[in-house]
């Protein structure tokens, strides 16, 4: 190892040591069942989100063989809010292997634990070197960045050739005595020390070798060569409404917010009026000669996903007794909602 890679690592370990007093309940944990439970939570999620649903989680289910035998109803309403659903329904899948296949058993090598659902090679790595103290660098979105400005590495993170080079300098600058602390020290010191905006360079350890701070490049690195690209999406909820009840179906398909529960949808490819929405073919086909009747005001709302935006408006209408909605679809109770596992913006909406 080169001096530069030398003192990096030097730098980070003494910065954890006398000053990193960033909390979190699962940091220091070597139960790996936590460990994962905190990692699969956190993919796509800020620490502060997560957190309630960690402490939520471990509460409801001490133990994976718990989270194995839980309904799918039940374990989706508790993660209701979180969002990337497909890691709750992965996490089910990788809870009930090691209940069934591995007897309760959580992996203790590196390609076991890769080899669960929804586990990739930075929550494999987590895993390995926070439970078992395994030699196996991390490498997150605050990694990538703390090693490209102290290196001057402008090569994109995104690309081949660039998850290549990080993944070996990662493990290069890596201390195999003490993996775990190390990794907690690199992701700890790119949330709070070298953070995406406004980085604390004035007060940073590494300021006096690092490359993007000497060359005046900080806010340039890291690279990443592909726009991310924002699909607008205008999605209509309509609440049938009939005695009290109203319709609801699973999502089945191979979209965003899989195996939650929506009203009666009707998606366009642009916003529309809600006479224009009437006066649709998929209205028409759903209203099939009933009389059905608009009630109380429309509310629009919207959430920002990752790739998508969601224009969500909720229409209230009346339907009588006789109407049948398409075979896929529920008649619930009002009161009994409460019971099912619906996306956000729902839930936002029947909070209102």
């Amino acid at each position: 190892m080169s001096d530069t890679k030398r003192f990096f690592t030097h730098c980070l370990l003494d910065w954890n040591r006398h000053q990193n007093s960033r909390e979190m309940p699962w940091k220091g944990e070597k139960n790996p069942y936590r460990i994962w439970l905190s990692e699969i939570i956190l993919q796509q999620t800020r620490v502060e989100q997560g957190w309630p649903y960690y402490e939520r989680f471990i509460a409801a289910y001490p133990t994976v063989n718990d989270l194995a035998a839980a309904p799918d109803e039940e374990v989706f309403r508790l993660w209701q809010g979180l969002g990337y659903y497909a890691r709750c329904k992965n996490m089910l899948a990788a809870a009930r292997t090691i209940a069934a296949t591995l007897k309760g058993r959580f992996p203790d090598t590196y390609d076991g634990i890769a080899g669960l659902k929804g586990v990739g090679a930075y929550t494999a790595a987590a895993i390995a070197s926070f439970a078992y103290n395994l030699p196996h660098a991390v490498l997150d979105g605050n990694v990538y960045r703390v090693l490209a400005r102290f290196f001057g590495i402008d090569t994109p993170t995104d690309s081949t050739a660039g998850k290549k080079l990080f993944t070996a300098l990662a493990q290069e600058v890596l201390d195999p005595a003490q993996p775990a602390t190390y990794n907690q020290a690199i992701m700890d010191f790119g949330a709070v020390v070298c953070k995406p905006q406004q980085p604390l360079c004035d007060r940073c350890p590494l300021a006096v070798r690092c490359e993007a701070y000497q060359k005046g490049l900080t806010d340039l690195v890291p690279v990443k060569s592909k726009k991310l690209v924002i699909k607008k999406r205008y999605f209509h909820y309509l609440l049938l409404e009939s005695q009290g009840s109203v319709f609801i179906r699973k999502r089945t398909e191979k979209d965003i917010w899989q195996n939650l529960h929506e009203f009666v949808l009707i998606e366009t490819a642009a916003p529309t009026s809600i006479d224009g929405l009437r006066e649709s073919p998929a209205f028409r086909a759903l209203t099939n000669g009933h009389r059905i009747r608009f009630t109380g005001s429309p509310a629009e709302l919207k959430q920002q996903l990752t790739h998508q935006t969601i224009h969500a408006r909720f229409l209230r209408l009346s339907v009588p007794a006789t109407f049948h909605p398409p075979a896929d679809y529920l008649q619930v109770p009002f009161d009994a909602l409460g019971q099912y596992a619906f996306p956000k913006i729902i839930v936002d909406y029947l909070n209102r």
